[in-house]
């Protein structure tokens, strides 16, 4: 079964709410709580180069953390955006419009510079 963000929200609020969390889940608390699991992220990666990460992906004790590390990104996302009432898909798709106009094609494309730069 196909999982939207406000399913797994709502999943995830549940989950929240039966173990009476949501009094230490403040928006500040969930901020450094997403802070900290990203930099778990991070950590799967270092003093690891670029061709080192993309080979280990097809290790299934390395996919595994990634998937783990990733959904810990992402349900700290979804409870940040349900505190502060935010529509986390509506927000990246706006979000994704201004970087379009921020970084046009035909100034942007094949380099990596910023676009106050371009």
């Amino acid at each position: 079964m196909p999982q939207t963000l406000a399913h797994l929200t709502d999943r995830l609020i549940a989950f929240r709410d039966e173990r009476d969390w949501a009094q230490f889940q403040g928006l500040k608390n969930l901020i450094v709580s997403l802070n900290l699991e990203s930099a778990e992220l991070l950590e799967l990666t270092q003093w690891r180069d670029d061709a080192a990460v993309e080979g280990l992906i097809e290790n299934p004790e390395f996919r595994e953390k990634l998937e783990e590390e990733t959904a810990d990104v992402l349900l700290y996302l979804l409870m940040i955006c349900e505190r502060a009432g935010i529509d986390l898909a509506t927000a990246a798709s706006r979000k994704i419009d201004i970087n379009a106009a921020k970084y046009p094609v035909d100034k942007s494309r094949g380099n990596s510079r910023k676009y106050t730069e371009l």
